[in-house]
């Protein structure tokens, strides 16, 4: 006996915790329970199906803890991890409710990416590439963060920022376009360019989606080196006499909307 405690009531200590645990767990998989919570779940505020891998980013604390709460129940049916998703859903309606959410806020969607990259990389080699990939993010997200742009992704050799303001998105744009091409990076000058549009995007997780996200990225995709194409949505937003812009007329990008219009800033003001 030490202390007072008789080893053979610490010996059953531990059994009755494992016991314990053991029953709590049984209670948490019990089928009645677990559909008790989701109903519960589909009652509250917010995107009830708030948990799959579309809505949980890995940008922001609410998405990580969604993330960490899935994989310890990936397995089998969950009562806490229903209650612990109803939580972030809730969380993630307070958040929309302040403009923060989805589709509720219009926002300018820039994209960016090198010209024949791909081409390069496969020239150079990895180490060339990942030094040139780090020298033009040196130069391009300061120029978002300058604009007041959030990064939303890298796109290995671009990326995809959203702005509250389409002049901002577009001036980022250019300069971003620009810096890149005073660039030497081992005797190579790379190439930028950019496309920017206007929409209400859907926000899930730390990411957007929705047709306008695929416009301002189809957008991108028609752009020339060192160029930034604009909408016609982004040029009716910009004030007067922002920029000089020059219609592209021949501009026919598959998923984007055939009324869509296309306009290369040549200038800014």
């Amino acid at each position: 006996m030490l202390c007072g405690v008789s080893n053979e009531d610490s010996a059953a200590a531990p059994r009755r915790s494992r016991r314990l645990v053991a029953a709590l767990r049984q209670a948490d998989e019990h089928p009645w329970l677990h559909l008790a919570t989701q109903k519960i779940r589909g009652r509250l505020p917010g995107d009830h199906r708030y948990g799959d891998p579309l809505s949980l980013g890995r940008d922001a604390p609410p998405g990580l803890v969604g993330e960490r709460l899935s994989a310890l129940a990936a397995e089998r049916p969950s009562a806490l991890k229903e209650l612990g998703f109803g939580a972030l859903q809730v969380w993630q309606s307070v958040s929309e409710a302040q403009g923060r959410g989805r589709g509720d806020e219009e926002v300018a969607i820039l994209f960016t990416d090198l010209v024949a990259f791909s081409a390069r990389a496969l020239d150079a080699g990895d180490d060339r590439a990942v030094e040139l990939l780090r020298q033009v993010g040196g130069v391009v997200e300061p120029r978002v963060a300058a604009g007041g742009g959030r990064i939303v992704k890298r796109l290995g050799d671009g990326l995809m920022a959203v702005f509250d303001e389409p002049r901002a998105a577009v001036a980022a744009a250019w300069e971003a376009t620009a810096s890149v091409a005073e660039l030497d990076v081992d005797g190579y000058r790379p190439h930028l360019r950019a496309g920017v549009h206007v929409g209400r995007p859907r926000r899930l997780g730390g990411d957007f989606y929705g047709v306008s996200v695929n416009v301002a990225a189809r957008i991108a995709g028609e752009a020339g080196a060192d160029e930034v194409l604009i909408s016609d949505a982004v040029c009716e937003r910009l004030p007067e006499g922002a920029a000089e812009l020059k219609r592209k007329r021949r501009f026919r990008a598959k998923g984007a909307p055939k009324e869509t219009q296309v306009f290369r800033v040549e200038s800014l003001a």
